[in-house]
């Protein structure tokens, strides 16, 4: 029962619109601990209770919330490959990196710049989106109780 309140709100509510943000690590970190600060609060675990966040998760069946926001940012890149070269979502992913010559420190990271990131870690090229049913396995489960909800 946690389990389904924890993806329903917590995580619903945290990741709205998360396939389009272009995280930093800091941001990621931040999402991290607000998630496991609600989960420990839903079941009554506090930090003094010295619980390891990974098995408050393990308890619950809930992945991290890093884990998560990759897969969404994945799905959506795996929609918008899919869709036809004209479309305007699909050219916004060719527009050039803008970085004002004046700005200090390195130019921000752009979210073609994230999935690319994405894509090493897991192995994947962009050519596997083509494929829905493939990318969808190739990406990580499927929440099967939210898909139950459509």
């Amino acid at each position: 029962m946690r389990r389904k309140v924890c993806s329903s709100a917590v995580s619903s509510s945290i990741l709205h619109g998360s396939e389009t943000w272009q995280i930093t690590k800091e941001l990621e970190r931040t999402l991290e601990r607000t998630e496991m600060r609600m989960v420990r609060w839903m079941c009554d675990k506090r930090l003094q209770d010295r619980v390891p966040s990974s098995e408050v998760r393990d308890r619950l069946g809930i992945e991290s919330i890093s884990t998560v926001l990759q897969r969404n940012r994945l799905r959506w890149f795996g929609h918008v490959q899919r869709k036809l070269d004209d479309d305007w979502t699909k050219r916004c992913l060719e527009y050039p990196k803008l970085c004002e010559p004046n700005c200090r420190g390195g130019p921000k990271m752009m979210w073609m710049e994230v999935i690319n990131r994405d894509l090493r870690e897991l192995g994947l090229c962009k050519q596997d989106a083509a494929d829905r049913v493939r990318w969808r396995r190739l990406i990580g489960p499927v929440d099967r109780d939210s898909l139950a909800g459509r």
